[in-house]
């Protein structure tokens, strides 16, 4: 039973409650970001905004380079993954990707992609608007580990966009993880991915795992000979604050 307010008395407090002032916060005061409509955010660093690649680079060197066409960027054939130059640790990403207009094949085999946080994490990139496959493996997924809660693709040749919270593994000075990285993602607006674990690496074959690495890492985009476009890509470097590890 909730007793009744005295008169002058806020909802919930009581006669010996202490003043407003002693769990107010005002220090550090937080950093103002300008967030206009249609524009990353004012500490964004943009990847890629319709010009040329210059933040990108091959993860081979005998590849052809990705090209950019009517302020798309795309891979030709004979391309491989290419990379940030920049290394990430945590970040908050935006994206957006188009499927070929015309769906040809079916299942992995259309518009598949993936982006590869610090080279290994990966979220997939697939036509999945009606096309079956498995499902820890369609639009969304954090490949092989992760379902996404919804499909909310669209249908192919339309532009599509990820928002995504990363948060980066933490080892301990032996290389035993401590956290296990995370990902939030939503799909054209709608959460698919909130807050899941990461299992470690991606893999196709076998069980994922942790192998201790650098607090910083590229991001990368993955080639799979499906002619898929990127647009408007840029990152937010977060730095939050530091949990203790769940015994």
């Amino acid at each position: 039973m909730v007793a009744a307010c005295g008169a002058g008395l806020a909802f919930g407090q009581t006669l010996d409650a202490p003043p407003p002032e002693q769990t107010e916060v005002w220090e550090p005061v937080v950093k103002v970001v300008q967030a206009l409509a249609d524009r990353p955010p004012s500490d964004a660093i943009p990847l890629f905004a319709g010009t040329a690649p210059d933040a990108w680079v091959s993860t081979r060197p005998d590849a052809e380079p990705w090209q950019v066409v009517d302020g798309t960027l795309v891979s030709v054939k004979g391309s491989g993954n290419i990379q940030t130059k920049q290394s990430f640790g945590d970040v908050q990403l935006h994206i957006e990707f188009r499927t070929p207009a015309v769906a040809t094949g079916a299942g992995q085999g259309r518009g598949n992609r993936g982006i590869l946080f610090m080279g290994r994490y990966e979220l997939q990139i697939l036509d999945s608007y009606d096309n079956p496959t498995y499902v820890n493996g369609q639009a969304a997924s954090v490949y092989k580990q992760h379902v996404p809660l919804v499909n909310a693709s669209r249908p192919p040749g339309a532009w599509q966009y990820y928002d995504v919270v990363f948060v980066a593994p933490r080892f301990h000075p032996d290389g035993k993880l401590r956290l296990p990285g995370t990902l939030t993602v939503f799909h054209n607006g709608v959460v698919v991915q909130q807050d899941v674990e990461l299992q470690g690496a991606t893999t196709y074959r076998g069980l994922p795992r942790y192998t201790a690495h650098a607090e910083r890492e590229p991001l990368v985009l993955q080639f799979h000979n499906n002619p898929v476009g990127f647009r408007n890509i840029w990152v937010r470097e977060l730095k939050l604050p530091e949990q203790a590890p769940v015994n």
